[in-house]
């Protein structure tokens, strides 16, 4: 590799092509990039990292974070820039990309090296107890069948034993509990029908709501275990029942396929569970884990949970409410983990811009459970195609306005290890400097786009029309209560596009936007392509997550690994070169009072007094009118953005061309000279001017014009900023955003205006409500002065 050019080294030809490039303008920047990446390309990637297991912190993972790190940058063979997070390299590495004078004058990468403690699986079994003998009667098979129609799953079938990561370790034994998916409102269903879940092992299926959270509230309420299982029910029209042939040999789920997962309470916090709030590094101190299970847990197959169902019988009244019957036989379960300090490795990238104190970060989880054809390799692939669409628009004389870091996490799948992390490690840094933060995570699961509007097509179609897309195969006898939930979320978005919103679902959690959104307030995305009930069902966190799978139903010719890539990469390169930075503060501000219907919805607690019901419904006054005066204060931004950019744009027309920047230190500020070479003259003088370094005698409207954009990008990135709180949630402080945050009881759902939200639904405290609209009345006219235009500004 040592001499090799890659992706983010690649540079021009020669002199000649350089000066030429420099002029490049938007519509060619973007051209460039959009042509750039290839479905053949982002299958290649997908081969590359999606052919072997690589569980986070394992020796391939390992070998994986060196190779994106060698597509990052080229790289010597005996030097790897690998260093412990903390060391003085660590921090340098990541703080110096905000300074003009020791920061990086080229793309660099490098990899950070966290130590988290996680866990291996040791034993697991599942039997059925005979209850005259007290001796097993029947032994469950673990193992998933690992056909020969896909190689890869073949190969590693025993890889990646089938567990829970942070499962409790132990043994359970107990009757059998049916308790649907196993949410809050299924636990107080069978809880209704006066069953006592003590002692019990609790048999529930995958879906609705984030797995660790229903570990967490079998635990609650005594449950001695927890089996998971992935139920064809929610397959929707794909399976065997409907005439389809398992996967491998068709698109119907494979009986054997097992979904494992992590199950730390996500909700109460992510990340090293010994660190709650602070890094990770090798020699930190560490607390008692308390965000992860007790009791046993154990991830099973279709298969295994039709024979345990057998023996509850009826699981469902005849009016469709859970039975609570319990199975006359007892089952035991065996859960035995390895808890230790394991390494994790972040691999990084930056390619400076002209703009140091303005920074744009991009990430995709590298670890999967097993494969991991979609999750994540499917991201990786994209992340990929971006990269190389970023390192071609380099080679031809292109640089970014703003810097750019591309980041590939490790350990996301046991608890977004590596990302929170990184967050909690440079958390002051990250909130004076990240403008914002793209994450993609699976691109390709399904037929469905699953996030914003874009002009970028993949086939015929755009992904804007993807947002309506169904699978390719023929509808038939499926689910009843599937397919409604599914039709009622489409009626929802398409009514509230009717109405002007978005159509877009606020971020909850799982997948590594976490830390950035939710404890720090850096503006977030996340998107990708999903299922429907007319795909072939998707093999999550099995060893059938494959490439094959990938080929031959969720996206056969690479295009929408391409879409995600281009429409990912035009929202980091608009980010990137934009004057004024595009994020909508006002749309933001609007659908806050949107968030406040569905609270000022929720039911008051019965044991409350008329009276003090109307007190509490008097209570949301205030804060609805602080989001009226946000709202009038964000339109008000509006103008004073497009004023500012227009003010800045025609000054810059009418700047004199400046003479050729000389390379004496004398001349032109020395090091600063290469900073500005790739750009023109009247640019360079421009990015100078604004960001307080500037030639003698400059034109003092120009300065003027170039502080004013200044401010407003200031004032937009801290909107997002402006919901944090440093108290945090009540019960999980670690999330200290206090517009959006996930569900305590959904996980993957998110739960707006969330404080206040849990103190009335969860809480039922009058007096906690009161308070938190305080908390929230507080930060949001503090936003609101934020917002407002400087005395320099009225000018």
């Amino acid at each position: 590799m040592k001499g090799k050019q890659l992706p983010l080294h690649s540079a021009p030809a020669n002199t000649q092509e350089k000066q030429f490039k420099d002029r490049l303008n938007t519509s060619e920047i973007e051209s460039i990039f959009l042509s750039t990446p290839t479905g053949s390309s982002a299958h290649a990637a997908a081969k590359l990292f999606g052919s072997r297991p690589h569980l986070a912190g394992s020796a391939q993972d390992f070998e994986d974070a060196k190779e994106l790190l060698k597509i990052f940058q080229r790289e010597d063979p005996d030097l790897l820039p690998i260093y412990d997070a903390g060391s003085t390299r660590s921090r340098a590495a990541t703080i110096s990309l905000a300074s003009r004078l020791l920061g990086p004058k080229k793309p660099t990468a490098w990899i950070d090296t966290y130590y988290p403690e996680m866990d291996t699986p040791s034993t697991r079994s599942l039997e059925l107890i005979n209850p005259d003998s007290g001796e097993p009667e029947l032994s469950f098979d673990l193992v998933e069948d690992g056909d020969s129609g896909d190689e890869d799953a073949a190969e590693y079938r025993d890889a990646v034993p089938a567990w829970h990561g942070f499962s409790g370790d132990g043994e359970a034994e107990g009757e059998l509990v049916y308790v649907n998916y196993g949410t809050y409102d299924d636990f107080e269903e069978v809880l209704a029908q006066g069953v006592d879940i003590k002692g019990k092992i609790v048999i529930v299926r995958y879906g609705a709501i984030y797995r660790g959270l229903k570990v967490k509230r079998a635990e609650d309420l005594g449950a001695s275990g927890i089996l998971i299982y992935s139920d064809p029910r929610d397959d929707g029209y794909v399976t065997t029942s409907n005439g389809f042939t398992p996967y491998p040999q068709g698109p119907a789920r494979n009986p054997t396929s097992i979904q494992r997962g992590s199950v730390m309470y996500l909700s109460f916090g992510p990340g090293d569970p010994t660190t709650p709030g602070r890094p990770a590094y090798p020699d930190a101190s560490r607390d008692p884990a308390n965000n992860t299970p007790k009791i046993p847990s154990l991830p099973i197959s279709w298969a295994n949970a039709q024979r345990l169902l057998e023996e509850i019988g009826e699981a469902y009244t005849e009016d469709g409410k859970l039975s609570g019957k319990i199975s006359a036989k007892k089952v035991k379960m065996v859960n035995h983990v390895n808890r230790s300090i394991i390494p994790i490795w972040n691999t990084m990238a930056a390619i400076p811009g002209h703009v140091k104190d303005e920074i744009i970060l991009v990430g995709c989880h590298r670890d999967a459970w097993v494969l991991g054809g979609a999750d994540p390799v499917s991201g990786t692939a994209s992340l990929h195609e971006i990269v190389r669409g970023f390192g071609e628009l380099l080679r031809q004389g292109w640089q970014p306005m703003r810097t750019v870091v591309f980041a590939s996490w490790d350990a996301e799948e046991q608890g977004l290890i590596g990302s929170t992390e990184y967050g909690e490690d440079f958390d002051s840094f990250l909130s004076s400097h990240v403008v914002a933060y793209i994450n993609v995570d699976v691109s390709s699961s399904g037929s469905r786009w699953q996030s914003v509007a874009s002009d970028v097509k993949y086939g015929d179609k755009t992904l804007w029309d993807a947002r309506q897309a169904e699978g390719p195969f023929i509808p038939s006898v499926a689910d009843v209560a599937v397919i409604q939930a599914y039709e009622s979320k489409k009626e929802t978005l398409r009514n509230e596009e009717a109405n002007g919103g978005t159509g877009v679902d606020p971020l909850g959690s799982g997948s590594d936007y976490t830390v950035f959104l939710q404890r720090i307030g850096i503006a977030s995305t996340d998107q990708g392509f999903g299922g429907t009930p007319y795909d072939a069902p998707y093999h999550y966190h099995s060893i059938y997550d494959t490439v094959r799978w990938q080929e031959v139903y969720a996206d056969p010719g690479y295009e929408k690994h391409v879409a995600v890539a281009q429409h990912l990469g035009l929202m980091a390169l608009r980010l990137t070169d934009s004057i004024i930075l595009p994020l909508n503060t006002t749309q933001y501000a609007f659908e806050l009072e949107k968030y406040l219907d569905q609270v000022e919805s929720l039911p008051v607690p019965s044991s409350l007094d008329v009276e003090t019901e109307n007190r509490l419904a008097l209570d949301f006054s205030p804060l609805r009118a602080s989001f009226q005066r946000l709202q009038k204060a964000s339109l008000k931004l509006d103008k004073e953005k497009r004023e500012a950019e227009e003010k800045f744009r025609d000054v810059l027309e009418r700047m004199p061309k400046f003479p050729r920047l000389s390379h004496s230190r004398h001349e032109c500020g020395g090091p600063l000279s290469k900073l500005f070479r790739g750009i023109s003259r009247r640019t360079k003088y421009a990015i100078k001017t604004m960001f307080g370094v500037v030639d003698e005698n400059p034109t003092r409207e120009f300065i003027k014009a170039a502080k004013r954009v200044s401010r407003a990008n200031k004032k937009l990135m801290g909107f997002e900023r402006g919901f944090i709180h440093e108290e945090g949630i009540r019960e999980r402080e670690w999330f200290r955003h206090l517009g959006v945050a996930p569900g305590k009881w959904l996980g993957y759902g998110a739960t707006t205006l969330p404080a206040l939200t849990e103190a009335i639904q969860f809480d039922k405290d009058v007096g906690r409500a009161k308070y938190e609209v305080g908390r929230l009345v507080t930060l949001i006219d503090k936003m609101v002065e934020g917002l407002k235009p400087e005395d320099s500004e009225r000018d």
